[in-house]
Formats: structure tokens, sequence, C-alpha cells
């Protein structure tokens, strides 16, 4: 009777350890997708990528709860895996990064909670260093700390500007990626998440004679 109250015992406490863990992935999971969408990392609001980084870190933590202790299961889910291929491509590493630290959250998962937290809180803290440091860039420096890149994976809006001469608006602007001159022709290109900013640019070029070609796109 004891051993079988003491069975009942176990199997209830494991049971909730499981439950607790599968929450505690999805709650952080959703957490780390609004962090994420706070900094303007726009790929993350659509719904394949939010499901993708909420599904990675249970599909991992229940391979990782299963196999472990057996070594024969082990090296047959290895085999198994082996031959899965994902052709869909990563438009860059940070968002390659990002599916990487599901999976490693989810194997943390399964061996502590407490590495876990320890895991999302230095994601968390090293996502806040930068974007602190490209804020006191832009403040102190008057220059972004990074520059802005069309394989980010994040929709940018654009404008493109072809003027006969010098425009020191835009060559001062902090949205300004590239500048090609060629003979009596000047191209700017800017690009900025926020597409506000660079209509503000567009209606104050309207005055500008010496445009000949400016085109704002998203």
């Amino acid at each position: 009777m004891n051993n079988l109250l003491l069975h009942t015992t176990t199997t209830f406490s494991n049971n909730v350890d499981i439950f607790y863990a599968l929450a505690s992935l999805i709650v952080i999971s959703l957490f780390m997708r609004q962090v994420l969408v706070l900094i303007k990392q726009q790929w993350i609001e659509t719904f394949s990528h939010s499901a993708t980084l909420m599904i990675l870190p249970v599909i991992t933590y229940v391979i990782t709860s299963v196999i472990s202790g057996n070594i024969a299961l082990s090296l047959g889910m290895v085999g198994a895996l082996s031959i899965v291929r994902f052709r869909n491509p990563v438009k860059s590493p940070f968002e390659l990064s990002i599916y990487f630290a599901a999976i490693t959250m989810g194997i943390t998962a399964s061996v502590s909670l407490k590495w876990l937290a320890v895991l999302v809180f230095s994601l968390v803290l090293i996502l806040f260093i930068l974007l602190s440091l490209n804020f006191l860039s832009k403040k102190i420096l008057s220059k972004p700390w990074f520059q802005t890149s069309f394989s980010e994976g994040n929709q940018l809006a654009t404008l493109e500007v072809t003027s006969e001469s010098e425009l020191a608006q835009l060559l001062d602007s902090e949205y300004l990626i590239s500048v090609i001159s060629e003979q009596n022709m000047t191209s700017y290109v800017l690009a900025s998440h926020d597409r506000r900013q660079l209509s503000k640019i567009y209606e104050n070029l309207s005055s500008e004679q010496c445009i000949t070609r400016k085109v704002l796109q998203k």
C-alpha cells in the first residue's frame, strides 16, 4: 500500500513538473516574441515565425525528455532527425540564432528551469545592451551604432533620390545607407522601419529643383 502511494505521489509530482516546464516554455516564448517586436524585428510578427518560436522549445523539450536515459532510443532519434531538411531560407544570422535559442530553451527546460531563466535573462540583457549602445551613439556621436541592412529580414521602407547636385540634408540624414555619384548625377538611398519618417523627407524635397527622380517604396 505504501509503495503504491509512493508511486502515485511520484507520478503526480513528475506530471506537475512536466506541465510547469511546458507552461514556462510557452510563456517565455511569448515574452521573447514581444521583446523582438520591441526591437523592431518585424519578421517575428508573422504567424509562421511566431508559431515556430513557440513550437520549437516544446518539441525539443519533449524529444529530450523522451530520449533521456535511453541510449538506444537516443541513437535512433538522432538517425531519424538527421534525414530532416529545412528548405525554407533563413534571411539573417540573427533569425537563425533566435531559432537556435528556442531549441536550446527546450533542452535546458528538460534539465533545469533555473538554467532556462539564466538563458532567457542573458539573451534579453544582451539585446538591451546593444540597443543602449545604439541609442547612446545616436545621442553622443550623432550616428547610429549599427548600419541598416536589407539582409536582416525586416521590411524596410526605402527612398531613392537622384539629383543633379549635392543634397546636404540627405547626406546628414540618419537614414542614409548609400550614396553613388556618377558624372553630374548623385543617387541617394535612405531606409527606415518607419515609413512616415521617409515620407516627411520626401515632402521636404518637393521644393528642390535639382532632383530628377525620387521614389518612396515600402
